[in-house]
């Protein structure tokens, strides 16, 4: 980052954090001799088979606690019997011969430690716990011994390279990805919607929700157990299958990883695990973060970056992830957790940065591409910290990408407030193409949390009510025509001018019709919508299904002439009276007219390169719900004009379609 003139005034910050960086991957060096060596807690801690003695050794990290015991089914739950050993590190262990526990101690039986701390005598469930469960009657949730006779068959899998230019995320929730009311399965998901999300043209799931969370309605974000795969949606081994067969059809799994807080619940997670407040996090309110009601990590303990870098691991080794989208930085970043105007440089390097979590998320990035360099790693920061995406040699954190969060943003205070006529397209451009050229940027029209009860998708904004009346293909009405025609040029605008890969949350991408509800005491605990409505999208009464066609020929497009790799887009006009712009990527000129009622004849506009231009995709189509104004068999060829200095620049005539975004080739 030498070469950022913008920088240059906290250098000495910059190369502060970088020694930081550098000076613990040495001391992990030098005590593990590597830090893919180092992240192996997960084969310490929690239960493990020593084939020497012939039994299996379960320990656990508990510093602060006076006593702890093993109990469970397989000693009929006698809480004081099973005494753990400490060692002068606070770490817990006790051997378990299978002389005596093999037949008591079996696949699938339930266990906990009883924790005797400051805090008093407590059940609790270990932090390396692989399996945690629910009983149905109680509500109780009880760790779960997981060791299946026979592994996991991978058939030879391994995690495939993910595309650093060219990567379309198909954003999912295992639970509600199902159209029936329930929680949906890893099953349901590897059967049903993977041929989906092949079909459409995205080569990448994101799974939210995969780490075990006791309150459903969280959607996954408020987690318990860091090393447990939802129970609610199934087995381990189900969700091994679910990646195996994504990666068998080409799809790489990127894990949506949360380690920017943890759930403040006592029974279920590991808030003050060892009886302490400062085991995890640090004590007081310095542990908690109040915007989201939960618990944060103290990133500068030896022992949490050892818990959290071994949490990494796991989830690539054991499950063969290709990557992982690091929710919520900003707040990881900063002790006010970003609730601030980043109004100026200095506020990202005064006291208010935690200067651990950059630490540590370095180190999260450097033990990834470690262990595998085709790995994907996105950061979730809003604030813009400088270097979040830079190489770690160049003094950055090493993210491959950031998300695009201004772009969303954007797209709702445009819906929402400015009427069409008065939209800035200059402004337009410069939200969506506003980013430094070596930060990529994930861009996304819409956020998923505008899919749950209380906020709006762009087609729910659009089209409202109209969405339930009026979306059969026989109905003219004027909301849904313009609900329609915008819904698919933001979506091509984001993905061509954006970034350097697109994501779409499920269902969103044809206009889904319903809020996502999480069964809760206020709708009587009902999954009525807490699900996706496939069926919409191929009722071919419906114009879901037309805005569903769309996408996939975007996605398409966009895959075959490799745009989200070709960079920014080129600009080639921008007409603020008619609200047209005009751009290139490559061979494909890109022509959007966001009049809400002006189309212009014989409308002229520059071309890079002279050639004959062939529309190849419009969002007026008939086959997209439109009214094929736009001639897709017509050919235009470019013609000279003469500047004041007799230099030749090439030009186009099209007819310019109000509310219309239309993609040409240029013939070779």
């Amino acid at each position: 980052m030498a070469e950022d003139e913008w920088l240059q005034p906290v250098e000495g910050e910059m190369v502060a954090r970088y020694e930081r960086y550098n000076a613990k991957l040495e001391e992990i060096v030098s005590s593990s001799g590597s830090i893919t060596d180092y992240a192996n807690g997960y084969g310490y801690y929690g239960w493990s088979w020593d084939d020497v003695l012939d039994g299996w050794w379960f320990r656990e990290w508990l510093p602060g606690a006076h006593d702890v015991y093993l109990f469970g089914d397989f000693n009929n739950w006698q809480r004081t019997e099973l005494r753990l050993k400490r060692d002068w590190n606070g770490v817990g262990s006790i051997f378990l011969p299978a002389a005596m526990y093999r037949d008591r101690l079996t696949h699938g039986s339930l266990y906990k430690i009883h924790v005797h701390g400051p805090n008093g005598w407590m059940d609790r469930i270990p932090a390396y716990a692989r399996r945690v469960v629910q009983n149905e009657e109680t509500k109780d949730f009880a760790a779960q011994f997981w060791w299946p006779a026979d592994p996991f068959d991978w058939q030879g899998d391994r995690p495939i390279g993910t595309p650093k230019g060219g990567l379309l995320i198909y954003e999912s929730h295992v639970g509600m990805a199902q159209e029936r009311a329930g929680v949906g399965t890893y099953k349901e998901f590897t059967r049903k919607i993977l041929p989906i999300v092949k079909r459409n043209g995205y080569n990448a799931i994101q799974l939210m929700a995969i780490a075990e969370h006791p309150y459903y309605g969280s959607f996954g974000y408020h987690v318990s157990s860091f090393f447990a795969p939802a129970s609610r949606s199934g087995t381990p081994e189900e969700l091994k299958e679910l990646i195996r067969k994504a990666h068998e059809m080409g799809i790489a799994v990127i894990m949506d990883l949360v380690h920017a807080h943890y759930v403040k619940n006592y029974n279920e997670g590991i808030r003050d695990l060892d009886g302490t407040d400062h085991h995890y996090s640090k004590s007081g309110d310095a542990g908690y973060q109040p915007y989201w009601d939960s618990m944060i990590f103290d990133y500068g303990k030896r022992e949490v970056q050892h818990f959290l870098l071994s949490n990494i691991k796991y989830w690539m080794e054991e499950f063969h992830f290709d990557g992982f989208r690091f929710d919520g930085v900003t707040s990881m970043l900063y002790h006010h957790h970003g609730y601030t105007d980043f109004d100026c440089r200095e506020k990202f390097f005064d006291a208010g940065v935690n200067t651990d979590a950059i630490c540590y998320l370095t180190l999260a990035n450097k033990l990834i591409h470690t262990l595998n360099p085709e790995a994907v790693t996105i950061a979730e920061d809003v604030s813009g910290m400088p270097g979040m995406c830079i190489p770690i040699e160049e003094g950055g954190v090493g993210f491959d990408y950031r998300l695009g969060m201004a772009i969303p943003d954007f797209w709702i205070k445009l819906l929402k407030d400015i009427p069409d006529e008065d939209w800035n397209i200059w402004e337009m451009w410069s939200v969506l193409t506003g980013r430094l050229p070596k930060v990529k940027t994930v861009a996304y029209a819409e956020s998923h949390d505008q899919a749950l009860v209380g906020d709006k998708t762009i087609a729910f904004r659009l089209m409202d009510k109209e969405m339930y009346t009026d979306m059969d293909r026989a109905t003219e009405n004027l909301v849904v025509e313009r609900g329609m025609a915008l819904h698919k040029m933001i979506r091509l605008m984001t993905i061509s001018t954006g970034g350097q890969a697109y994501l779409n949350f499920m269902g969103n991408e044809f206009g889904h019709p319903e809020w996502i509800d999480f069964p809760r005491e206020g709708n009587d605990w009902s999954y009525a919508h807490a699900r996706r409505q496939w069926s919409l999208s191929t009722n071919g009464f419906l114009r879901y299904q037309l805005l569903g066609d769309f996408d996939k020929a975007m996605i398409k497009l966009i895959r075959k002439y490799k745009v989200l790799e070709d960079g920014y887009a080129w600009n080639l006009q921008m007409d603020e009276q008619n609200k047209t712009m005009v751009f290139s990527h490559g061979r494909l000129l890109f022509v959007f007219n966001w009049h809400p009622s002006a189309s212009i004849p014989d409308y002229e506009l520059p071309v890079q390169k002279a050639g004959k231009y062939v529309p190849i995709l419009s969002t007026d189509e008939k086959r997209f719900g439109g009214h094929a104004t736009v001639d897709m068999e017509g050919e235009h060829f470019s013609f000279n004009v003469e500047d004041e200095a007799g230099k030749k620049w090439p030009r186009l005539k099209i007819y310019n379609v109000a509310r219309t975004a239309t993609v040409f080739l240029r013939k070779r």
